[in-house]
């Protein structure tokens, strides 16, 4: 932590302390001296077993503790809705269920007939202090609290663990037991946390579900990689309960909207340039990774135009969007959009499109004749923008390597005179980046270098929203 990260944490640290009865009634709660009390203060770390009774404490006085700020705050307890699948993993959600509530949320367990075939609904309850529901035809449920309730009442629907089944149904849109009518019918946000045997993980299917599910908005938790309990090693893994616990909690916390006032022009997709009235050079950007940036940014309160290229991803909420076809309309529209204060170039921009464009379809002549197609160099929209008269403050580019990724990148950065890059390495082998749900990132300033993932392509977005935020915070 800096000197003033130290100095905001000691101030949250101290007020935490009193509106808790003082230091004597932490030190006795805890079970510590006051040499230990002070070294919690101090390093600006509390062990995670003493925060659990702090945020217990909390709880019993009617507040809520966030963990990651030390504020107590009064606000209604947070419902969430635990949807426990059927799955080998599902014994953790026991586990996930207790961190919650020690976070302060009061936890609603809903369990699909395959979860009751490893945890009980009696052991849920027991550990929630909540009924746990099982039936979607059930005349009692439906008089005490009908599923329609049930599914609006939650702050955020939590699946954990998602089995590939599950998630296969959920992008179906299928209804056909309480889990999945849950799903279809809550308004609030949805979350899940996939784990599954790697070979299914990895499985095509699989990942096509998620990528729809990651279009609508579905948060993705994990998973993890390691040890399986089918005893394959390889992706598939649940997210520990801790880390599962703390990313839903920041997921349902009241945010500031650190960068409301920001213009922010986000590029996404392939640009496609035409042969013939049929054909065209294009590439197999999908657009997932870009139209996440501009929906995290969005979210942080920035005023985001989205240009985008030919996808079959939905378009995000709350952004301006601008669609197009070729290169040329992506850079005359991204002008249009000028000024702005940060732009994202996270589009595949044709390098090359046709000389010329025939008027008609191009006939095959014969197997002896093939048409000499010349090419002429597109605009270099990142190069454009980043030397542009009214140059936005933040410029960011990427780039998809399949060798030396940093080194190229870093030599790319320099060369379009953008101020951060993100490197993608395309792995063939492995599927990711093009119409993927993951991607490997290398964030390169002119003095960082970060590896990030490999990780949702929705995290990949929230983490790079968060560092543009911190950014204009401290320019």
């Amino acid at each position: 932590m800096t000197q003033n990260d130290m100095a905001s944490y000691y101030a949250r640290f101290d007020a935490m302390a009193e509106q808790l009865g003082g230091r004597r009634a932490l030190q006795s709660l805890l079970q510590v001296g006051p040499s230990a009390l002070s070294n919690y203060r101090n390093r600006g770390h509390i062990p995670a077993d003493k925060l659990q009774r702090l945020q217990s404490e909390a709880k019993m006085r009617g507040l809520l503790l966030h963990p990651d700020t030390l504020e107590l705050s009064n606000h209604k307890a947070p419902v969430i809705l635990l949807i426990i699948t059927g799955g080998v993993a599902a014994y953790k959600a026991l586990e996930l269920a207790r961190r919650l509530g020690d976070a302060g949320a009061i936890v609603r367990g809903v369990m699909t007939k395959s979860a009751q075939q490893f945890i009980t609904p009696l052991a849920l309850s027991a550990l929630t202090g909540e009924k746990t529901y099982t039936e979607l035809f059930d005349l009692t449920d439906e008089q005490e609290m009908g599923h329609i309730r049930l599914a609006r009442e939650a702050e955020l629907v939590l699946v954990a663990p998602a089995t590939a089944n599950f998630i296969a149904k959920m992008a179906q849109g299928m209804a056909d037991d309480l889990a999945s009518t849950l799903c279809l019918a809550s308004t609030a946000p949805i979350a899940i946390a996939p784990a599954m045997n790697p070979a299914m993980w990895a499985h095509p299917a699989t990942q096509a579900n998620l990528s729809i599910l990651a279009a609508r908005g579905v948060h993705q938790i994990g998973p993890d990689a390691g040890d399986t309990a089918c005893g394959e090693i390889g992706t598939g893994r649940l997210t520990a309960p801790d880390e599962i616990a703390r990313t839903v909690m920041k997921l349902i916390t009241p945010a500031d909207k650190p960068l409301s006032g920001q213009h922010i022009i986000v590029t996404s997709g392939p640009t496609f340039e035409p042969i013939d009235p049929v054909r065209f050079i294009g590439n197999h950007s999908s657009g997932q990774q870009g139209h996440a940036i501009a929906r995290a940014c969005a979210a942080l309160g920035a005023q985001v135009t989205l240009v985008s290229g030919p996808v079959s991803v939905p378009d995000p909420e709350d952004v301006k969007i601008v669609h197009i076809q070729t290169a040329q309309e992506m850079l005359a529209a991204v002008e249009a959009a000028l000024p702005a204060t940060g732009f994202i170039g996270c589009a595949a921009v044709a390098d090359w499109r046709p000389a010329q464009f025939a008027d008609s379809k191009m006939k095959k002549q014969s197997h002896s004749h093939i048409p000499a197609l010349e090419l002429v160099e597109n605009p270099d929209i990142l190069a454009h923008i980043a030397h542009h008269k009214n140059r936005p403050n933040l410029v960011v580019g990427f780039a998809a390597e399949t060798e030396n990724v940093a080194a190229y990148a870093s030599e790319k950065r320099r060369r379009k005179g953008c101020d951060w890059i993100l490197a993608n390495p395309v792995h063939q082998e492995r599927g990711t980046v093009f119409g993927a749900s993951m991607n490997d990132i290398i964030y390169i300033t002119e003095t960082d270098n970060e590896s990030w993932g490999p990780l949702t392509k929705t995290d990949i977005a929230d983490r790079l929203a968060l560092k543009i935020a911190a950014f204009f915070t401290n320019a």
